[in-house]
């Protein structure tokens, strides 16, 4: 299994909407999952092993369990703000006017720093922290789920 082949089976779960894949050749055991933060999550697993004599006179076949660890991304650092309800997100009050705030831009305690549209309502998300944007995870007017992350905030 190369990466290149571990890439193929996160797409073929990203197309079609699937929550676990698992696939296992040659004492090679892989499982894909997706968490609810829509994060892919791989369990990989080598097994190796022959069939081991018991005192009981069964013969078995012992599983000898070895983690492969692929390279993770890094820990995002920093305050998240999330989605409070599922709508569309918003970084300006119209589309004619400047963002609320930009990636660099100082927030304070109270500070509207986007809206999120739900059932033609728009919500003002506010920022509960003060601090620097250091992130804007998502592009302006794309959907949102409850939780999702919006923003990341470095406190001072």
């Amino acid at each position: 299994m190369n990466l290149k082949e571990l890439k193929e089976m996160i797409t073929l779960m990203n197309e079609n909407n699937l929550t676990e894949l698992e696939l296992e050749r040659e004492g090679l055991k892989i499982r894909l999952r997706r968490g609810a933060d829509q994060t892919i999550s791989p369990d990989v697993y080598i097994e190796r092993g022959g069939a081991h004599e018991i005192s009981s006179g069964y013969t078995r076949q012992p599983q000898i369990k070895e983690e492969a660890f692929l390279p993770k991304a890094p820990e995002k650092s920093g305050i998240e703000i999330k989605a409070p309800m599922v709508g569309t997100f918003y970084q300006s009050p119209s589309p004619e006017a400047s963002p609320f705030v930009e990636v660099g831009s100082d927030v304070e305690i109270g500070q509207v720093v986007c809206i999120i549209e739900a059932m033609k309502l728009m919500n003002e998300i506010k920022s509960e922290v003060k601090g620097k944007v250091k992130e804007i995870a998502v592009e302006n007017a794309d959907p949102v789920e409850f939780g999702q992350v919006l923003f990341r905030i470095e406190t001072a």
